[in-house]
């Protein structure tokens, strides 16, 4: 479908258009289990272990909420050697994500947007049908599996590399800045086939968040940082919440220092 020229991508053309001078481990498994949950769909004994991976409505009304993660590892699609063609593609952008961020910020980097895009895409499924109207096939096609983890990266990649060439169908010549566009482009065309609205505001949420993680000077939040705002958050809402509920003054506290109760 594609391929790059760049002296970021793939560590510069004698050693290979695109492809990552060495293959890390853990791209190695991410693909393996990508693949290994598509192959299962296929076999009625294993089928039931990706349905319970992807995203399904069953999110919110079953409390579900592990497919928020699960499904961007759950690989999905019909039988066809596009599978294969479509995980070449996220290694050679996946790899060169991988080797500039390390292990632990490229599986965060990965897991951010995804949580956030699947549980966008949940919510939108919730507007009315007149507005959206029914899928024509499994809700969230358009954003299971390998394919969000595609626009995940390439967004990166678009960010990151923005003069770098991909090569559309490996014969037009498109700018990597401009390409993010192609990709948001893309998700169009395949929701007017699909009505998947649901999937198509997945692949939106996703391409924006990772597009502004992948801005210059910054990287992806790290477990523990995300862990910590979300504490601190809470902290916060409880404190407003007495606040409001008792005689109590909250007050700022020394620089440093918590808030303080008075």
């Amino acid at each position: 479908m594609m391929a790059s020229r760049s002296p970021g991508f793939g560590h510069g053309s004698h050693r290979g258009v695109g492809l990552p001078a060495t293959a890390p481990r853990d791209l190695i498994a991410l693909l393996a289990v990508v693949f290994v949950t598509y192959a299962m769909q296929f076999f009625a004994s294993t089928a039931q272990v990706p349905a319970l991976l992807r995203l399904d409505p069953a999110v919110w009304g079953r409390w579900e909420v592990w497919r928020l993660v699960t499904y961007a590892v759950s690989g999905y699609g019909p039988a066809s050697p596009w599978i294969l063609l479509e995980l070449l593609v996220l290694y050679w952008f996946a790899g060169d994500l991988r080797r500039s961020l390390g292990r632990r910020r490229f599986l965060s980097f990965l897991a951010v947007p995804a949580v956030i895009a699947g549980a966008a895409a949940a919510a939108a499924v919730l507007m009315p049908a007149p507005l959206a109207g029914p899928p024509l096939g499994e809700p969230f096609m358009l954003m299971q599996g390998q394919r969000m983890l595609l626009a995940v990266c390439i967004a990166a990649f678009a960010r990151r590399n923005g003069d770098a060439v991909i090569y559309l169908f490996f014969v037009l010549p498109v700018r990597a800045r401009a390409f993010v566009w192609v990709s948001v482009l893309i998700a169009f065309v395949g929701y007017l086939s699909t009505k998947d609205i649901g999937g198509l505001a997945g692949l939106w949420v996703a391409t924006g968040v990772a597009y502004w993680q992948a801005r210059p000077g910054s990287g992806p939040p790290s477990l523990r940082r995300l862990r910590l705002r979300w504490q601190e958050a809470v902290m916060r809402w409880r404190l407003d919440r007495l606040r409001r509920r008792s005689r109590f003054r909250v007050v700022d506290g020394e620089r440093g220092r918590g808030p303080t109760i008075n």
